[in-house]
């Protein structure tokens, strides 16, 4: 039996979170601003399907991305060479998590991206936390992902790609935006082939958390990203 949060109860300690499912900690309490924000800073986050109460999860260990080890191939390196693609940051964050939310996923039904996940990190991005980096191609949003920041961590939550490498092209251009910009990890929560591939390994939760303390201690004013602040050339 999991704990349930009423009001503003505050999170059990995450050495409370169960073995299996790996990770769940608790079910209830609401997607306010105040209440997100408070848990991915404590190394909590949603994640739940339609009709469910909200679940929190804290895996241990935790998949994590250093921005400085994002692998690139030989093919996605031509690929950003090539210029095909346009990046932006932050110029359609709506469309983004719509995007998330409906494209299909081989072995999943339907989306753990509610339309209540949808408004509560709108809000988030209203706010200056949340962020979006978007593939464009021809002028037609064909990639993308997004997650919040706080201090210089960046937790990410989605990503979504109509087009072949759109999604890791907005990968690159996120893990080297945020390596100039001083953070020092990215979040990913569940290990993924996909993740994998790009550099993504696990660390235990101890470790995670310890780094994750550091990092959101750091100050770090919210706000909008600039939309060309990925987009300069490839070497």
């Amino acid at each position: 039996m999991i704990p349930w949060l009423e009001g503003r109860e505050p999170f059990p300690p995450l050495d409370a979170a169960l073995v299996e499912p790996n990770g769940l900690l608790c079910a209830g309490g609401d997607l306010s601003a105040r209440r997100l924000l408070d848990a991915y800073q404590r190394g909590i986050f949603p994640w739940y399907s339609s009709g469910e109460p909200i679940l929190w999860w804290s895996p241990d260990p935790r998949m994590v991305l250093f921005p400085g080890e994002f692998r690139i191939s030989r093919s996605l390196r031509r690929c950003l060479r090539s210029g095909r693609f346009e990046a932006r940051l932050d110029s359609d964050f709506r469309a983004v998590i719509r995007a998330c939310a409906e494209t299909p996923r081989f072995g999943q039904q339907g989306t753990w991206i509610t339309r209540d996940m949808q408004h509560a990190y709108w809000q988030l991005f209203e706010l200056g936390f949340a962020h979006s980096v978007e593939t464009w191609l021809d002028g037609k949003l064909v990639g993308g992902l997004y997650g919040l920041a706080i201090g210089r961590m960046f937790y990410g939550e989605s990503m979504f790609s109509s087009v072949s490498n759109a999604s890791k092209v907005a990968a690159a251009h996120l893990a080297r935006f945020l390596e100039e910009e001083g953070f020092g990890m990215i979040d990913c929560q569940m290990n993924t082939p996909h993740l994998a591939s790009l550099g993504a390994r696990e660390i235990p939760r101890a470790v995670f958390m310890d780094r994750l303390r550091a990092l959101v201690a750091i100050a770090w004013q919210p706000g909008k990203w600039p939309s060309d602040g990925a987009s300069h050339a490839w070497t």
